[in-house]
């Protein structure tokens, strides 16, 4: 199921969520502008478990504290469907709770969020030289905070089974539960490697972070 567009109209213009959404494009186009040191940006700022749980820069060397870089890969993507299927979550579903609490404390929850999903993924694999990129642990908190509040709300999405290729419109109860259904199904398949380059607990750590602080974030 693919999410396409929700029936849920917001009250104010949500210049935060899509402020994210160009920052994370312009990013994304400089890392790519880079050719060969495109590897070294991601190693650079990406979020290495190993250096934030050991407090050391195994390089390339960065000039702020290695626990910045759960913030700086918030912002970087691996590849053009990463950051595609990211962004259109974000667009889909950030202006709402976006709507919700207001510009600012939404700036906040979604920062928050990433970093409970980064910090899940480097508890649960402490070692790992593999840097973590996305903004898909902050966006998993927003759908985690979108389910809380509107379960109910309709959303187009593209259904894919075979040869069936169909457009309905789902309740987002079921559109996200299927989505956090499938992050756990993956991260047990995944338990105990690297989990094919995803952090599955990231998204997963982020998910139930946007369920908790809803509460204390929304107006």
């Amino acid at each position: 199921m693919i999410p396409l567009k929700d029936d849920n109209p917001t009250t104010i213009f949500p210049i935060v969520t899509i402020g994210i959404i160009a920052a994370n494009i312009l990013v994304f186009i400089y890392q790519f502008s880079l050719g060969p040191g495109y590897e070294k940006f991601i190693f650079t700022y990406g979020a290495l478990p190993y250096e934030i749980t050991h407090g050391v820069d195994i390089g390339p060397q960065i000039q702020m504290p290695v626990f910045f870089t759960v913030y700086t890969s918030m912002f970087m993507h691996g590849g053009l469907m990463h950051i595609i299927g990211n962004m259109l979550y974000l667009w889909i579903f950030g202006n709402n709770i976006e709507d919700s609490m207001g510009h600012i404390r939404f700036i906040f929850f979604y920062l928050i969020c990433g970093t409970v999903a980064s910090l899940t993924h480097i508890f649960l694999t402490p070692n790992s030289k593999i840097p973590m990129v996305g903004a898909s642990g902050a966006v998993s908190g927003i759908l985690g905070a979108y389910l809380l509040l509107f379960p109910r709300a309709r959303v187009l999405t593209l259904v894919t089974l075979g040869f069936f290729i169909r457009m309905v419109k789902i309740p987002a109860i079921v559109v996200l539960g299927f989505w956090i259904v499938f992050q756990f199904l993956n991260s047990a398949v995944a338990s105990g490697s690297e989990g094919g380059g995803v952090a599955w607990f990231a998204h997963i750590g982020g998910f139930f972070a946007g369920l908790i602080l809803i509460k204390f974030f929304k107006n």
